[in-house]
């Protein structure tokens, strides 16, 4: 399944998850306040308007591909989490895009990192990752490959951010390898990305959302 197909998709996705939005049914405070307060925040935040015109700047630069890798929907969204999250070390592995000014921009006193492949994923020795972007859907090998290394180095304030978790089969069935993960605690679904938290003093629940 191709991106234009899960785009075509869309709206029959959202009626089918409308029973999920904002929040209703979900009874663990940790998980409401974040798809409230985090997911479907419709409140401005400051740099957005900033955010955008840089990223016009550098698409001139950079080519049209590199701003329009990601939707915009999505690049708020990261940008939301970073900064609720106020990670120490920020991974972004994947085709390299705009989303790097929205990940960045969230807290930037923090260690950010990109990397397209896992020769380039340099990681400290002894440093948790905080918080992961992995977004290479069409290289679900590369993905695994990432994540197995990534998983090692999580910490209970840890987040993995998975783009593309419905592109196709092989993405699917990582997936849910992921959430199975020994290490995975609470997990949201969003249909065009997977959340991975890793404190596991919360209780394990898998999460629908209608993003």
């Amino acid at each position: 399944m191709n991106r234009l197909l899960l785009t075509l998709k869309r709206p029959f996705v959202w009626l089918s998850r409308i029973r999920y939005r904002c929040g209703y049914g979900v009874h663990s405070p940790f998980a409401y306040d974040l798809i409230v307060h985090v997911i479907h925040e419709r409140l401005p935040y400051y740099a957005y308007g900033f955010l955008q015109k840089e990223q016009e700047w550098m698409t001139r630069e950079r080519g049209e591909a590199w701003g329009r890798n990601d939707s915009l929907k999505l690049k708020r969204l990261l940008f939301r989490l970073v900064n609720r999250m106020q990670p120490d070390t920020v991974l972004d592995v994947g085709v390299p895009s705009a989303v790097s000014l929205y990940l960045q921009a969230a807290k930037r006193q923090a260690d950010y990192t990109a990397a397209t492949d896992l020769s380039e994923l340099f990681l400290e020795s002894g440093v948790s990752v905080d918080f992961l972007y992995l977004h290479d859907y069409r290289n679900p090998r590369l993905m695994e490959e990432v994540f197995e290394v990534c998983v090692r180095r999580s910490a209970p304030r840890s987040l993995f951010v998975i783009q593309g978790i419905g592109y196709s089969r092989e993405m699917k069935r990582l997936w849910q390898q992921m959430k199975q993960h020994p290490q995975a605690g609470v997990t949201f679904d969003l249909y065009d990305a997977g959340l991975i938290f890793f404190d596991r003093s919360k209780h394990k629940q898998d999460y629908i959302v209608n993003f």
